[in-house]
């Protein structure tokens, strides 16, 4: 398999946030992904149901030699060992972590859509994305990751927080 470099996007809106986050980037960091560079944390406004509280999200970009398929299905375990728990769509989360592009792959199954179909709707998604891989190529719609933030309808508030944290260089298996 070839290396391939990865997008992924973080968020929580079930406090300790920040600390989830730091947590998540440091697992994916340690079991994902090799020479990855988070973005700042941003709080932002929840999209879909509003009633309740703001999430963090975050970006992470990073490189590995996993299936696509392999890369989603230990993001998702990772947020089921941070203990996210099953909600209705557009709830609360401990966790979220979601592939939103992987090189050039193009994947629309029942299971698996990369790139992610609403990244490009989504200013939480693009704009912590933009901060690591702006000139990442969506793949279908043949744009960067800046250039679809330029065009984003989404108008809602999106503000830094925190700085990137550390993470720890390493290459993984």
């Amino acid at each position: 398999m070839p290396l391939r470099t990865v997008l992924l996007s973080l968020g929580s809106n079930l406090e300790p946030r920040r600390e989830r986050i730091h947590e998540a980037m440091t697992a994916i960091a340690a079991e994902i992904l090799s020479d990855c560079r988070p973005s700042s944390l941003y709080e932002t406004d929840p999209v879909g149901y509003t009633d309740q509280p703001a999430f963090i999200n975050a970006a992470l970009v990073g490189t590995t030699d996993l299936e696509p398929e392999e890369v989603h299905r230990r993001c998702k375990a990772l947020e089921v060992r941070l203990g996210r728990t099953k909600r209705e769509r557009w709830r609360e989360r401990e966790i979220d972590v979601d592939v939103i592009l992987i090189t050039d792959v193009v994947i629309g199954t029942d299971a698996l859509e990369i790139p992610h179909p609403r990244m490009q709707e989504r200013r939480f998604v693009l704009q912590p994305c933009a901060e690591v891989a702006p000139f990442m190529i969506h793949p279908i719609l043949g744009r960067s990751v800046e250039d679809l933030l330029a065009r984003c309808p989404d108008t809602s508030a999106v503000k830094v927080v925190d700085s990137p944290p550390v993470l720890s260089p390493h290459a993984h298996p």
